[in-house]
Order: C-alpha cells, then structure tokens, then sequence
C-alpha cells in the first residue's frame, strides 16, 4: 500500500490534536510536516506527550511555508480560522497537493452569503467554485475526485446526517424545521476564553450563537440541496458540560400527519441500510453521545407524535471525530484513492 505524506497546519487546537491522533494509527498516512507559528522548533510528542513512541512524535513543528509544505507533502489538512485558510489553499492546490479545509472559507458555495455571515471578502472565488462539500455519505464520488474539500462543521454533519432520510423520503414539509443541538464544550475551541473556563461550563447549560450561529447557513444550503427546494430554518445551539459530542433534537412537521413511528423507522432504516457510519437505532431506542464518543458513527432515533403531527428526529456525533478530523480523514482517504474507512475503524470510546 503506498504511503502518503500528510501536511497538518493547526496543530494547537483540539481538532488538530484529534487528527495527530487518528494519523498515527493510520496505515497509509503518515504525518510529515506540522505548522504553528507560535509552537514552532518543538517535537510533536514535546507538545502532545500522548503521541510518545507513536508515528509523528519526531516531526518539528515549523511555521507554515506553502513551498515547502507542497515540496514534502501529498495532502495537507488547513485546521486553521475562517478568512486565513484560502490564502494557504490557494498555493498549494496550484503546487499540485490536495487540500482538506477545516474552516469555513469553502463551505458556502455564495461569496456573498459568505461575506454577509463571516465578515470578509472570499478572495478565491475560482477555487469555492470547485470545492466539494466532504460528506462522503453524499459526495464521495465527487470527493474522490477533488483536489478540495471543505470539510463540513461538526453542528451541520449532525443535523444534515439527521435530516437527510426525511427529506429523501419526503415525510416532512420544508416550513418549521427546528434544530435544537447540544455541544460539549471543546466544540468552542481550544483557546483561553472566559465562557469556556472550568468554572464557567460545569454545573450550567447555556444556548449561544442566537438567532444568527455561523452554521445556519451552512446547513440551510446542504438540506435545501437534499430536498430541492428552499429551505429556512431555525438553528439553536446550547453549551453542555461535557467534554466532546453533539445531540441534535430536530422538530420537524410530518406532511402526512398520520405518519407513525414504525412507518418514519422503516424510511430511515431503509435510506440508511448500507451506510458504514449511520446507525438507525431500534424503534424505541433514543441515541446518546457516550455510544459515539471518539468515533465516526452518527447514531439516529426517531419519534413521530401524532398529538402535534411531528417528526422528531434525535441525531447525536462526536464533535472532534465525527465532526472534524475522522471526516478529514474520510475526505484524504478518497481523495487518495483509499477506502473511506482506511484507518478509521476503532470502536467508539464508551
């Protein structure tokens, strides 16, 4: 099997810690070149002493050059913030190495929406116009494929996953879809803020990001593409004290009110039966982010109440794999040619 060399520029923030992670047990990947400027002339196992004896712990962390990145590496992971990555992009894709992107810079297929949601101007337009959104379930050939992928926010994998068989199947109308999602707090980052100290997340539960989260459109535009047609919605995300995973509550409005459980479990089960990483729960078993903490599985209940004619629809992902660097890793894997799931199939952490 040939190895290909892995460039990850990023390296202090959880999802870039993670990737280190699932990188050194990774039997066609191997991590050559790690870039912070801050952290620059350490050991990679001098700065994450979990990575000892491991694959990478030798790599020397250096300040992000794209000549030199693209002279040594096949594939380089951007776990950078919105607005720095399409700078970096921009020169390595034309130095001819593949790009997963963990911002937002190649998300939203409008750089107006784009602007209007993050604040600055997108300034490589040629290259938003090729990017592929990297939910394998949905684009993997089109991820195969790619010398870009933008790899998709940790709240839109859950709720996008969540929607999808409803869509497909047409079981609910496109009005007053509601998405209510819980975070651990390492979806906030890894950086020293206030409302992420010890003392500040424990013992509480708080909603942010009201009405205007970062994700909202993100998510709006991949669902309306499922469905084909516009659709609006509410995105609500609240801050628990746990470490990793999400669980989505998303309300949904059946167009058939007399639509039962068994019939929206047999929809779902039936879309989802050969997915590797979508588990469709029993009927009458609610998902719970422990049972995928640490691993790539999106797990799924679903409820219909006849009282209110809804669809309620429980998705649940761990943030830091699921929901950003086990997806990078799925999106590299075909990007190389590999089975999606090369490297990739270790249990969930219970």
């Amino acid at each position: 099997m040939k190895t290909y060399r892995v460039g990850l520029v990023g390296i202090t923030g959880y999802a870039g810690m993670e990737v280190t992670r699932l990188l050194a047990g990774h039997p066609a990947m191997r991590l050559v070149t790690a870039c912070s400027r801050a952290e620059a002339g350490k050991r990679l196992g001098e700065f994450y002493p979990f990575l000892e004896k491991l694959p990478g712990a030798d790599v020397v962390i250096s300040v992000f050059e794209p000549e030199k990145a693209a002279a040594s590496c096949d594939i380089v992971f951007l776990s950078v913030p919105a607005g720095t990555a399409m700078g970096m992009a921009v020169p390595l894709i034309a130095r001819g190495v593949k790009v997963v992107d963990f911002s937002a810079d190649f998300r939203l297929r409008d750089p107006q929406l784009y602007e209007e949601w993050y604040s600055h101007a997108h300034t490589a337009h040629d290259l938003l116009r090729e990017a592929v959104y990297g939910i394998p379930e949905l684009y993997a050939g089109q991820i195969a494929g790619a010398r870009l992928v933008a790899n998709p926010g940790c709240y839109p994998t859950c709720a996008i996953l969540g929607l999808h068989a409803a869509l497909r199947n047409d079981l609910i109308e496109s009005e007053g879809i509601v998405i209510d999602a819980k975070s651990g707090a390492s979806g906030a980052g890894r950086k020293a803020a206030v409302p992420t100290l010890f003392c500040e997340v424990t013992d509480t539960f708080r909603a942010y990001g009201l009405p205007r989260h970062r994700h909202t459109p993100e998510i709006e535009q991949e669902v309306s593409l499922l469905a084909g047609r516009e659709i609006r919605l509410s995105f609500n995300p609240h801050l628990v004290p746990m470490n990793r995973g999400i669980l989505a509550a998303i309300y949904t409005t059946l167009k058939n009110p007399r639509t039962t459980t068994d019939e929206a479990h047999r929809a779902f089960s039936k879309t989802w039966e050969g997915s590797r990483w979508v588990r469709v729960l029993p009927k009458g078993a609610l998902p719970e982010t422990r049972y995928v903490r640490g691993g790539m599985f999106c797990d799924i209940g679903v409820v219909t109440d006849p009282r209110t004619g809804r669809l309620i629809i429980l998705s649940t992902i761990d943030n830091l794999c699921r929901g950003a660097a086990g997806q990078a890793i799925a999106n590299a894997n075909l990007m190389c040619g590999l089975p999606v799931e090369t490297g990739l199939t270790s249990a969930p952490v219970v």
